[in-house]
């Protein structure tokens, strides 16, 4: 009996104990100076949506659970002291010589039930559902997580440019401080007009003023990419890659790529799990116009005291058959199925999605490596004519304004190359991500 009362208190303490989960510890900051490949890697960590997804898929996990619970025992266990009396008219009972009323006595209980589904097809499709739902919520999590990572390497990209082009203006400035040095010697020997010292102090003023502006576009993607990697704004970042034309290992044949992103993106495998859930749960409402197995029972002693406690128990099987309930699972049914449908055509239309921007993707790769040749070309005769525009000057052949307009073009054409190489590196995160392997991008 001892042992008995023990293993009810067991039970009741398991039941009603909460379980604690340890939450995850977030992961570390960058380590040294931060590299494309660990900025995407840190979005997909950090980022506030992609923690968020990978939450939201922990909950559909969870639901499995709550699934399973249907097919498991359920064991309840219960234990009472009563004091009391009862009516024996209540019962039918009125013998002569006997009181309606017996006297007060005590009662102990001490009871342990349980309830088991032996066979019940739709529960075993809802639980084969809710895998499927749970499967789908992981790859949606990935979806946030590579988003996130792409967010984060074109935010890393933009500091890249930022950095590069700070240096171009200040390339652009030590030019134009020579070229305003010549023109007043020029002016000064009495070689060239006054006009001329004067148009160069005005392109000098204006590359200080646009090194100034580009500082601040620095410091402003340098927040933009912190807020990305879910830092503290005043987190001191360095950057160890430079914009560059890094190898592309990924395919570059458009109907090569559309394939490629139809087997590897987790937006396609979510629908599809999707599909299958939905599938599942119409196959549910079929199965329960089949007949379903369970059994219960329990087992308990009782008695007016504690040591004089006797057992008792039943065990029933029962088979319960659905006849009618009114055609509401016939509806149920068709619904199910037109949700099937539904779903389907959006997964043919997430496959074709995910294809054309397989497509384009490599086709934007292809396209802005060739821009950043063109740029380089414009950016090599930009600086061959404002040699040869010096030199005009310097030989008095030619006012300041062949130099300040040489010098503009030259910025243009460092502006145009930076440009062209952020383009080609936000084209190599784009496609990475489009084929659905952002996660291999080096």
């Amino acid at each position: 009996m001892i042992r008995l009362a023990a293993l009810l208190c067991f039970a009741l303490l398991m039941l009603a104990s909460p379980v604690v989960g340890q939450q995850p510890a977030a992961p570390p900051g960058p380590q040294g100076p931060l590299t494309l490949l660990e900025a995407i890697r840190l979005g997909r960590q950090r980022g506030v949506q992609a923690t968020l997804a990978r939450i939201n898929a922990r909950i559909a996990n969870q639901r499995i659970g709550e699934r399973r619970a249907d097919i498991l025992p359920t064991i309840n266990g219960t234990a009472a002291y009563s004091r009391q009396t009862q009516n024996l008219q209540e019962f039918g009972l009125d013998i002569p010589g006997l009181p309606a009323k017996t006297p007060d006595f005590s009662l102990w209980r001490f009871r342990l039930g349980a309830t088991q589904t032996l066979f019940d097809a739709s529960v075993f499709a809802r639980l084969r559902g809710a895998r499927d739902s749970a499967a789908a919520a992981g790859f949606d999590a990935q979806v946030v997580g590579e988003i996130a990572g792409a967010t984060a390497g074109l935010a890393y990209l933009q500091v890249q440019s930022a950095q590069e082009t700070v240096k171009a203006r200040d390339a652009d400035s030590v030019v134009a401080a020579t070229l305003l040095d010549q023109a007043r010697q020029l002016v000064a020997a009495g070689v060239s007009p006054s006009i001329d010292a004067t148009r160069s102090e005005v392109s000098f003023q204006a590359v200080r003023t646009q090194l100034e502006v580009a500082r601040n576009a620095l410091d402003r993607s340098r927040l933009d990419l912190l807020r990305s990697l879910d830092l503290a704004p005043g987190t001191k970042l360095e950057l160890a890659d430079s914009l560059g034309l890094g190898a592309v290992d990924l395919p570059l044949d458009p109907d090569t790529a559309g394939a490629y992103a139809r087997s590897h993106r987790a937006e396609l495998a979510a629908e599809r799990k999707r599909t299958e859930a939905l599938r599942r749960s119409a196959s549910a409402v079929r199965a329960e116009n089949l007949p379903s197995v369970g059994a219960s029972g329990y087992y308990q002693q009782t008695a007016p005291s504690f040591s004089d406690l006797t057992g008792t128990y039943q065990v029933l099987v029962g088979v319960n058959v659905p006849i009618l309930d009114g055609l509401r699972r016939q509806v149920r049914t068709r619904e199910a199925d037109a949700r099937v449908e539904a779903q389907q055509v959006h997964e043919g239309d997430v496959g074709n999605q995910v294809e054309t921007e397989a497509r384009q993707s490599v086709l934007d790769v292809a396209s802005a490596r060739q821009r950043v040749g063109i740029a380089r070309d414009q950016l090599r005769l930009a600086e061959q004519e404002l040699a040869e525009a010096d030199q005009r000057f310097r030989a008095g052949v030619a006012g300041s304004v062949e130099t300040t307009n040489a010098q503009s073009s030259v910025i243009a054409g460092r502006d145009a190359l930076i440009q062209a190489r952020v383009n080609y590196g936000s084209a190599r995160v784009s496609a990475y991500r489009a084929l659905g392997i952002i996660d291999q991008l080096q």
